[in-house]
């Protein structure tokens, strides 16, 4: 054969080797990085990519040989040297896809070596040929050592980095462990031409077939090449999508077979591996929400719309916003409906508690613009009853400003209480501030009012200080006796409370012959938002006021 077309063949053959080489460490690193039936799946892949390239890079190597006979092969002797290569394979990566330490890749250097040499020498012995082939056993060891150095070399190299330049180094080193060992393999060959049947065709399969069958073995490694970059490809983009807390989610069609990555299935609650299908997802959701996944799976089936939904998961309660759009082939059919999913939980929780605050801002500003008309009123009724009976405008102005005040410290006492309730003991307490502890002698039970009652009564009880303070025991000094003894009851079955004031020690009282301002506001008063009614008694001489009044919340009969 013309030297020119043997080094073509050379070069394809090396070619192949590396190229076979490069996508089985490209797959290898899938071996890595999964468990279980993947990894096994990822291994078988990448053993047959590496024991195809090692058997293809020979049998090519050997379309460049001649014996100066005609040459046939042995196919079950050529299927075996396939198969011893790729077993070979499988076990070396299995060995280093292990714990990486140096006896670990030494030892898969080892197997990987052995691999090659089995395949090339039974692969000879596939060659059937009418010269006499013998071997040098000085280059047949040498060849061994090539494949055994060159492997280990390879596979330390692969491991020391991931990137794409060690990968190609290491591809490059175990291509040339291949091709090196094979031309060495070669050179101890040893040919003898025979003249007794150097005519005559030798049994077994021509060169032609085997040239076919290379050529299927290529573009096996070619296709398992194209597929490992895609799923390379597909893996990356899926570990950027994941990196930013998003899952992602595949529904292939017609069959509607769900498939979920990694995110996705922890934001289900699913472990690793365990089966999950578009109908169990179904289960996951709502009852209320199935026609509306109904509805929207279908419009987006049919290619009316991306699918764009949010649902709450039943056991966790979280929030999943699902997105995805109709994946057609070049001819226009379906072939899948793909998406991404996000946990959108602390998202729609700030929307309700924001709808919630929003709620209560109304709730608030409606309660202000009330209480601030209420106020407003009943400044506007005590300016005009205090302008009455004032005889100056000093009058007038002293009269007034003491009931504001008095206004104003009810105000701060339901302030305090977050503007919803007051006790009665601490409005009665409030309005005898001035005076002696003697002069109050206070007995009851924890009576609350509600807002508008607290300033009726806040009231109710300065017009009786400011009346008692005058004319009545509290305008005697504290040595005298003058008191004041105010006592009230729990609600009754009707929900009233009985509040009595009488008063001791102070001038004798009579009757008043008109109405005045404060008996006027008490009546009022305690008519309005007390619900009850006011008596007073002059019979012994003093003040007896009787309060009857429904505190806020009291059951009525």
């Amino acid at each position: 054969m013309h030297p020119d077309v043997v080094s073509v063949f050379d070069g394809l053959s090396f070619l192949v080797a590396v190229f076979a080489a490069w996508t089985a460490l490209d797959l290898f690193q899938q071996v890595r990085s999964r468990q279980g039936a993947g990894r096994l799946a990822w291994l078988a892949t990448a053993a047959t990519a590496m024991g195809g390239g090692i058997w293809s890079m020979h049998f090519i190597a050997m379309l460049g040989f001649d014996p100066g006979a005609p040459v046939r092969y042995d196919l079950t002797l050529s299927v075996v040297s396939f198969l011893l290569a790729v077993a070979g394979s499988s076990l070396a990566f299995l060995i280093a896809a292990g714990r990486a330490d140096r006896r670990r890749m030494i030892l898969a250097g080892g197997v990987m070596a052995a691999s090659i040499c089995a395949m090339h020498y039974v692969g000879m012995a596939a060659l059937k040929t009418s010269a006499s082939l013998t071997y040098a056993p000085a280059l047949v060891v040498l060849s061994a050592v090539v494949a055994l150095f060159a492997s280990i070399a390879a596979l330390f190299a692969i491991e020391q980095d991931r990137s794409p330049l060690w990968r190609l180094t290491a591809a490059l080193v175990l291509g040339l462990a291949v091709v090196g060992m094979h031309h060495v393999a070669m050179a101890a060959l040893i040919v003898t031409p025979t003249q007794v049947a150097a005519s005559l065709d030798p049994p077994g399969a021509p060169p032609l077939m085997l040239a076919v069958a290379v050529a299927a073995v290529t573009l096996v490694i070619l296709f398992l090449a194209l597929a490992a970059s895609m799923i390379g490809q597909r893996d990356k983009l899926i570990s950027i999508i994941d990196a930013g807390g998003v899952g992602y989610w595949e529904l292939s069609l017609p069959g509607q077979t769900l498939w979920l990555s990694g995110r996705a299935r922890k934001y289900l609650g699913l472990a690793r591996g365990e089966p999950f299908t578009a109908r169990d997802f179904a289960t996951k959701l709502k009852p209320e929400d199935l026609p509306r996944r109904a509805a929207t799976l279908a419009r987006a089936l049919n290619g009316d719309g991306e699918y764009n939904a949010e649902y709450q998961i039943r056991d966790s309660g979280r929030w999943l916003l699902l997105r995805g759009r109709l994946i057609r082939s070049r001819s226009g059919r379906p072939i899948k409906l793909a998406g991404v999913v996000t946990d959108v939980t602390d998202r729609r929780r700030a929307f309700a508690a924001l709808a919630t605050s929003e709620h209560r801002q109304r709730l608030l500003i409606n309660e202000l613009n009330h209480r601030v008309k209420n106020t407003l009123a009943t400044i506007q009724s005590i300016a005009a009853l205090t302008a009455r009976r004032s005889t100056s405008v000093e009058d007038f102005m002293r009269l007034f400003e003491a009931r504001l005040i008095a206004l104003s410290d009810t105000h701060n006492l339901l302030t305090a209480n977050g503007w919803e309730r007051a006790r009665l003991r601490d409005l009665v307490q409030q309005e005898f501030r001035p005076f002696a502890e003697d002069q109050l002698r206070m007995t009851g039970p924890d009576v609350t009012l509600e807002a508008e009652q607290s300033l009726s009564m806040g009231l109710i009880l300065h017009e009786l200080v400011t009346n008692a303070a005058k004319y009545g025991a509290l305008s005697r000094p504290e040595e005298t006796g003058g008191r004041v003894d105010i006592r009230w009851t729990e609600p009754d079955e009707d929900g009233l409370v009985t509040l009595d004031w009488v008063e001791h020690g102070g001038p004798v009282a009579t009757a008043p012959t008109r109405s005045g301002f404060g008996s006027r506001l008490i009546d009022t008063s305690i008519r309005g938002t007390l619900r009850g009614s006011a008596s007073m008694d002059y019979a012994d001489g003093h003040l007896h006021c009787r309060l009857i009044f429904r505190p806020g919340g009291a059951p009525k009969a």
